[in-house]
Order: C-alpha cells, then structure tokens, then sequence
C-alpha cells in the first residue's frame, strides 16, 4: 500500500470476487451466473446501438429501463432507481441512509459486501449469527435500532425468510431502512415488491445478473418508495450521473420485455437444481434446501476445501468460503444439465478414490 492512502482505509478487507478464468474449458460454476444466453434480441439491439449511439453519453435518468422495469413489477417508475450492478446500488444505500447514527446489522454469513461496504464507509455494524441450522432468527432484527440489510434468500445458504417474517422486521423498524437483497428471488421464493407501499422503510434490491443471463452488462436495480428513490438518485447524481452504459440500458430493457424467455430459463435452472440435488443426496451430500441457483453442500467423507479442491483439479469451478461454521461447505453454482451431470460423474470418482484410503483407516 502507498503512504498516500486514507488511514480509514488500511485495514479495508476487500471483497474477493469469484475467479474468472481466461481459459474456459472448465465447468464454470463459482460465480452464480445463468448458464443460458440472453433473451435472444438482446444482441440485435446492442449491436444495433453500438453502430448509432457510443459516441454520446447514455440517459443519466436511464428512462427507457427504469420504465421497463416499472411496468413489470406494476409500480411507478419514480419507484424505480437502475445502478450499475446490484454492488452499486447497494454502495449507494450506504451512502444515502447509513452513518454514525444510523448502524447497521446483518447476518454474519451472507454476501461479503454488507460486511466490505460497512468498513468503506466507517459505519458500525454488527454481524448477527446464523442458527445452528443456517437459518435467520427474525428475534435478533426485531426491534434492533439499527439499519437491517437481509439477503433472501440468502447467500451462500440458499435459505429464505417468509413474507411474515419479513413483514414483522419491517414493522418493528420504522425508524429504520430495512433492505432485503433479492438477486435470487426468481429462483423459488416470494418477493417483497408487494410490501413496498405499505412499508415506506423497505428497500428491495435485484439483479439482472443471475434470472436475466446478464452478469456481463452490469446491471442492478432498487425498488422503494418516490423519497427513497430520490434520495438515491442524489447520491448517483453526486457521484456518476452516467453510470449505465447505453448498451447495458438497450439490453436490460429487452431482457425484461421477453418474459417468456425469463420464465424458460428461470425453470430450467429450478428443475435442474431439483434433480442435482437430489443425485448429491445419492452421492451422501447434505444438501442445504435451496431456493437459488447454486446449492450447498457437504460430505462426511471429504472436507470442504478438498472438495473444492479436487473438483478444480479435474476442470470444475466452485466456490469455497474459508469460514467458521461453512469451512466444510461448497457452494456449486447450477449450470446446464449436462454440465451438472458431468459434476455428478466427477464426484463419484473423487469419493470412490477415498473410499480405499477411508476403509483403511
């Protein structure tokens, strides 16, 4: 690090992306993106745009996405506010609402930039344990005076909160933003949109790089109540006003007219996430139930970060957290039948190669 570095700042853990290799022969499956290509006009407006418009900065107000999106989610478009990613919107949540009077809480293992932002930004926060089962106890968020981020479901357990739980957060806390972070939301839980004008707190906050096949384009968005927005919008405007790119805009806004489209992949990964369970389940995993796109897993046989290990070693990409209570857990992205299939055949010979070694001991 260099002399000229902020104080606050040394001692910032940052967040550790998944890796993304050069070489893509492997089975990718580390990251939680789609494994299916976007909706299939994506291409020819983005092709269509980089020949007529990179030359002139995008909308700022992005309209013809925050409209799009709008209209899907039957809200008003000033309810509305498009980040680049889900990471940006987030970042911006703990600019507009989050200081020394106003801390924040989380669950201690979820997604790592609750815990990145809070240093960032030298806000207080307290990282409330899972229960022994890796679920949330809604009793430690009830009442807390502090700002609440929850991501449901959550990461990486792939375990939601219901709308009840949910719902007895928000109104406990109306002194308080209450953010549930939804990037998996389209996979098998229920969203909170519906709660939006009831609790004028509640900040929900999606993704288009998981259910939407759009990692790439670098696109998340914020739905919450016209003063939260605006808010939000302020802080954007204080900071990149032309933060999503036009090719980005043209893209997302296709992505979510093809509803069917959303629908036919969004289906493909659940049935295939249905079905590799259960064959992990065959192999001896525990499973963690699963309401996203990736699954949880581990087996007595083998530890967590061997797992991980063995599988890289033979061209697959997962995700392994070197973490208390999770150490032995591997996080595997849900990808084509055929590449789960290949996951399967993979394992069982990694098992079947310690079992000599097991029976020997």
């Amino acid at each position: 690090m260099s002399k000229f570095l902020s104080k606050k700042l040394c001692n910032l853990e940052p967040y550790v992306p998944g890796e993304q290799p050069k070489n893509r022969e492997c089975i990718k499956l580390n990251t939680n993106e789609s494994p299916y290509p976007p909706a299939p006009k994506v291409m020819e407006v983005v092709n269509k745009k980089a020949v007529e418009g990179l030359n002139l900065y995008s909308d700022p107000d992005a309209k013809i996405l925050v409209d799009e999106l709008a209209k899907f989610y039957n809200i008003r478009s000033e309810q509305v506010f498009v980040g680049n990613g889900s990471d940006e919107v987030l970042g911006f949540c703990f600019l507009a609402f989050f200081d020394e009077e106003r801390k924040a809480c989380f669950p201690n293992i979820t997604y790592g930039f609750y815990k990145v932002y809070s240093k960032s930004f030298n806000i207080d926060a307290i990282e409330i344990p899972l229960k022994d089962d890796f679920s949330i106890d809604i009793n430690n968020y009830i009442n807390c005076g502090r700002n609440i981020i929850i991501a449901n479901p959550n990461a990486p357990t792939g375990l939601i909160l219901t709308h009840q739980e949910i719902e007895l957060i928000l109104k406990t806390n109306k002194d308080r933003v209450v953010i549930i972070d939804e990037a998996y939301v389209d996979f098998g839980s229920k969203s909170c949109i519906s709660l939006l004008d009831k609790y004028p707190n509640l900040i929900v906050v999606q993704t288009f790089s998981k259910s939407r096949n759009l990692a790439g384009a670098r696109l998340g968005f914020a739905l919450a109540s016209k003063e939260i927005i605006d808010d939000l919008n302020k802080i954007k405007f204080s900071f990149s006003p032309y933060n999503i790119n036009g090719l980005s805009l043209v893209a997302g806004v296709e992505s979510v007219k093809d509803k069917k489209y959303f629908e036919e992949c969004k289906n493909k990964v659940v049935a295939t996430r249905e079905r590799i369970s259960v064959e992990f389940r065959k192999l001896g995993f525990i499973v963690i139930p699963s309401k996203t796109n990736f699954i949880f897993v581990t087996h007595n046989l083998i530890s967590g970060e061997e797992y991980h290990k063995s599988l890289r070693e033979k061209g697959v990409l997962t995700r392994y957290y070197k973490q208390p209570k999770i150490d032995d857990y591997v996080r595997i992205t849900i990808g084509t039948d055929e590449e789960m299939d290949k996951v399967i055949k993979i394992t069982d010979k990694i098992l079947s190669e310690l079992l000599p070694i097991c029976i020997g001991k």
